[in-house]
């Protein structure tokens, strides 16, 4: 048995996945603790771990950001990620480290891995000289030659032309990152680290072993990645009664439904549901279709009277609906996608902001869905991409190819397999 810590910052899209490698590892008999923020301590305690809060690190509430992080009031875009990087993930990482540093001391661990969102993680594990991993809920995504700069949604470029963008582009791109290599640098010194090389796209990963959600199969074509990232599918727990859930009333019109079942989401981020939800349900009302809208947990109810298509619910166990799917339309959620394709769903996809734009555009680009190219789209353009991935094979054909590569991959299981590998020093690099 050993003595492991992990971290997950406390949004659900984050602590879901570590939960699931966390239930894992206590299955396997390891003493497991989490840091993590105060609202998801009991969800990791019901797999057996023990949850450690934030203390010294200023704790939030993902449903009101705004609250503890005041720049993010009504910010969207490239300003509402810019203030996410600087205020929440690099402004909160000197206080994750004291905070680790101090569990550390009071009982030291054999291995730290981490979401590497908590950036903290990193500085605690230089601080205490632990052997360290990452454990990445999201898209790891790394530049390298041919793949265009990452966060603007852009597929690969061919010719003259294309190489003449992304070096445009990517200089652009580069300028802003370099600001935020500068204050992670600037956080290093406050937390007494020397100066490093890394950089804005490495700065966040342990240079020993990355666990990676999704699949090589999922990312552009590449053969660039060093040999200690290594993807292992969808990171669910979705195999417990806890992540099951309660099923809504309603359920049986899904169960016993007779035409297609399509699930509309924005996962557990945005809260207004005229974003994606409302267009939506207004393009697939009066179909031949059954209509399933997860509102997520900090959604306002919908306008109603609703069309008589379409059952909401504010979560719908995911075990239970997908294998009934027949099309998902998404903002782009990680998690949700790697759900959606592991059983074969296609997807129609509304990437708005974060990363949703980049999971959107490699979605499009391999044909296992149609991306919209914005968060925010009409009802007719959810019509006529819900229209092509029904009439076209392709996009289920994608799917699927992209699924059964996901569950290949080992998911919850072959991270731990991994983990316990790094414990007992065995390189992952190529």
């Amino acid at each position: 048995m050993a003595s492991i810590m992990l971290t997950a910052m406390p949004f659900a899209g984050h602590a879901r996945p570590v939960r699931a490698v966390a239930r894992e590892l206590v299955r396997r008999g390891h003493d497991v603790r989490v840091y993590t923020g105060r609202s998801y301590v009991t969800s990791f305690e019901e797999v057996g771990a023990r949850g450690v809060p934030w203390d010294a690190a200023p704790d939030f509430d993902e449903r009101d950001l705004a609250a503890t992080f005041p720049r993010l009031r009504g910010r969207k875009g490239f300003g509402q990620v810019l203030v996410n990087l600087e205020d929440l993930f690099l402004g909160t990482a000197p206080a994750q480290a004291r905070d680790l540093e101090r569990a550390h001391a009071a009982e030291p661990w054999d291995l730290l891995a981490g979401d590497p969102m908590a950036l903290g993680t990193r500085f605690a594990a230089e601080r205490t000289g632990s052997r360290w991993a990452s454990i990445s809920p999201v898209p790891v995504w790394l530049p390298g030659p041919g793949i265009p700069p990452t966060g603007l949604g852009l597929t690969p470029a061919a010719g003259p032309l294309g190489r003449a963008r992304d070096l445009v582009l990517g200089t652009a791109a580069s300028a802003g990152t370099r600001l935020l290599t500068r204050r992670y640098r600037a956080t290093r010194r406050l937390v007494g680290l020397p100066p490093d090389s890394e950089t804005f796209a490495s700065m966040w990963y342990s240079p020993q072993l990355l666990v990676a959600a999704g699949s090589p199969g999922l990312d552009y074509p590449r053969s660039d990645l060093p040999g200690h990232v290594r993807h292992v599918g969808d990171l669910t727990d979705d195999g417990g009664a806890p992540a099951a859930g309660p099923l809504p009333d309603w359920w049986e019109d899904v169960a016993r439904a007779t035409v297609p079942v399509v699930h509309v989401t924005q996962g557990t981020a945005n809260i207004d549901p005229s974003d994606l939800i409302l267009p939506a349900v207004e393009a697939l009302a009066g179909r031949e279709v059954l209509v399933v809208v997860g509102l997520g947990h900090r959604t306002p109810p919908l306008p109603g009277p609703l069309p008589a298509n379409v059952r909401v619910a504010p979560m719908v166990p995911y075990p239970h609906l997908l294998p009934l799917t027949d099309v998902m339309v998404t903002n782009g959620g990680f998690g949700g996608v790697l759900q959606a394709l592991r059983h074969g769903v296609p997807l129609v996809v509304a990437g708005g902001d974060l990363d949703k734009p980049e999971i959107a555009a490699r979605v499009g680009w391999h044909g296992a869905g149609v991306n919209l190219r914005t968060g925010r789209p009409r009802p007719a353009a959810v019509a006529a991409a819900y229209d092509a991935v029904v009439t076209e094979p392709r996009y289920r054909a994608t799917a699927a190819r992209l699924g059964a590569e996901l569950r290949a991959l080992g998911g919850t299981r072959a991270a731990a397999d991994l983990l316990e590998a790094h414990l007992r020093g065995v390189s992952h690099r190529a």
